[in-house]
């Protein structure tokens, strides 16, 4: 099963966060300088998301299960 496109809302959002981070003017939310890829990638998605984009939310990851 092929995984879905993004929507045209959200690579604005993503492509908007990640310039602000690539540039050094992307903050988090206490105010420090963003120094991680990955963090810029999540904050822009929670943009995303607050603007009303559709993003299915991470799935957690499974836990082993332990055999006796």
């Amino acid at each position: 099963m092929a995984a879905k496109k993004s929507t045209t809302k959200s690579r604005s959002k993503v492509g908007k966060v990640m310039h602000e981070y690539k540039h050094g003017q992307l903050r988090s939310g206490s105010g420090g300088k963003v120094k991680s890829r990955k963090q810029a990638i999540a904050i822009g998605l929670s943009e995303a998301r607050a603007a009303g984009a559709k993003i299915p939310k991470k799935k957690a990851a499974k836990k082993a299960t332990k055999k006796s």
